[in-house]
């Protein structure tokens, strides 16, 4: 019998302040990309929870089940009907009912409003936003939704799969303290490397705990990154947006300051190009910076939507997507890549999994493009985060060299807004001519 990984997500906290607080005066719609765990969290909840449980997947259910939801006028009827074809009681206010990929089914989705007012029962409804959206035209959506967005494991998480819970306290206790990690450093870069070559899909770390074994790592990140393709595919029959998504690597290795759509695809209309990227947005399959055309406190009161870098919202699959120029990965690009030593520039790599961090600890990602004094080329800070009434300006580096450039022109030139200055290297902590320079896995602690 194959192994099941249940792993610690961070979101079953958020879920039971859900379920105290609310009390079931509301659902709870659960948001995020395929493959990313809702689906196992959510059961795993509902089954140390609630005294019992029922999990209809629209994806795969009887049509019985699933045409239940065309007519809810009777609930008594309804609750019925799902407890005989389920086997399953339900006991009121003791009770959960999860609708798993509840954009199969609308008419389940539109349902929300009367059984939340029914108060019977607990529901929680998972699903991809962007294909929640594009499957409620001739609905009436709920009011009645407490929402919740998913992302890959963070690091933290991550490190808690592999067993280890004492890792991330004390790197905590580091950045607060500034002082350097000494000799521990290079093996918490290497353990970090590991983080970015596997990524924070369930499906990806699980494999590696079961066969520790790179390349069906990479297998299992293929087929999500296939699953993807068929989603992209489904939405847009022209093929624009999986081969936008299949671009991003190449875009940022290039250093471009912003996603081109003429690199990835034929352009067109601009109002079809918007739909586009707010579509890939909506997938959560990737994250978005915007440029802060006038950055301060404020940064969305200057995003210039013209202006934007994607990244992908997972760093394992952004290593596979980068060497899926070969059937497979062998392990020795993986092995090359753990230990530092593959003749390619990681800074894209890094970049990559900065944003992702930011992005689950709940920052919106902004950076800032303005040309250098003799006009010929583009200073560029990577990140920009506010602080209080500050900001504070990242510069991300895979190298170990303390080299800031762009940081130092953009200091100057809003010298007045700065609070803080920080380089992400790839070497210990340090302080270098008024930047404090970290490594990447203290990134979650800024």
């Amino acid at each position: 019998m194959e192994e099941i990984f249940i792993f610690e997500r961070k979101i079953y906290q958020k879920l039971l302040e859900w379920k105290q607080t609310r009390e079931g005066r509301s659902a709870l719609l659960i948001e995020g990309a395929r493959r990313v765990g809702k689906s196992t969290i959510v059961e795993e909840f509902a089954r140390k929870e609630y005294q019992s449980y029922i999990l209809i997947n629209f994806a795969n259910t009887t049509d019985e089940i699933f045409h239940l939801f065309d007519d809810t006028s009777d609930l008594n009827y309804l609750f019925l009907r799902l407890q005989v074809l389920t086997h399953i009681q339900l006991i009121e206010r003791q009770s959960i009912i999860i609708f798993d990929e509840v954009q199969m089914q609308p008419k389940a989705r539109q349902a929300i409003k009367f059984l939340v007012a029914d108060h019977r029962y607990d529901y929680i409804e998972t699903g991809s936003l962007i294909s929640i959206r594009k499957n409620v035209e001739n609905i009436i959506i709920p009011s009645e939704e407490t929402r919740l967005k998913m992302y890959p494991m963070d690091y933290e998480e991550f490190c808690w799969a592999l067993g280890d819970k004492v890792t991330f306290p004390l790197l905590k206790q580091l950045y607060e303290s500034k002082q350097p990690m000494g000799a521990a450093h290079r093996k918490m870069m290497r353990d970090f490397r590991l983080y970015m070559l596997i990524g924070g899909m369930p499906q990806a770390v699980a494999e590696y705990l079961k066969t520790n074994n790179m390349s069906q790592v990479d297998k299992v990140k293929r087929d999500i990154l296939d699953l993807y393709h068929e989603d992209f595919y489904s939405m847009d029959k022209s093929g624009n947006l999986a081969d936008m998504f299949d671009n991003i690597p190449a875009q940022l290795t290039s250093n471009a300051s912003r996603y081109l759509i003429s690199r990835a695809i034929d352009s067109g209309r601009l109002d079809r190009n918007t739909e586009l990227i707010s579509n890939l947005k909506e997938s959560m399959t990737v994250n978005i910076a915007y440029q802060a055309s006038d950055p301060n406190v404020g940064l969305a009161l200057t995003k210039d939507v013209t202006h934007y870098k994607m990244y992908l919202a997972d760093t394992g699959l952004f290593v596979t997507q980068a060497f899926r120029d070969k059937d497979f990965t062998e392990n020795v690009i993986y092995q090359k890549l753990l230990s530092d030593k593959l003749s390619v520039n990681l800074g894209y790599v890094f970049e990559n999994v900065v944003a992702q961090m930011l992005v689950s600890a709940g920052y919106k990602l902004f950076y800032h493009t303005f040309p250098t004094e003799d006009g010929k080329h583009n200073y560029e800070v990577d990140f920009l985060l506010s602080e209080g009434h500050k900001l504070c300006p990242i510069e991300v580096k895979s190298s170990a060299y303390k080299t800031h450039a762009s940081l130092d022109a953009f200091c100057r030139k809003y010298s007045s807004r700065i609070e803080d200055k920080v380089l992400v290297y790839g070497k210990d902590v340090a302080m270098h001519e008024g930047v404090r320079c970290i490594p990447p896995y203290l990134v979650p602690f800024l």
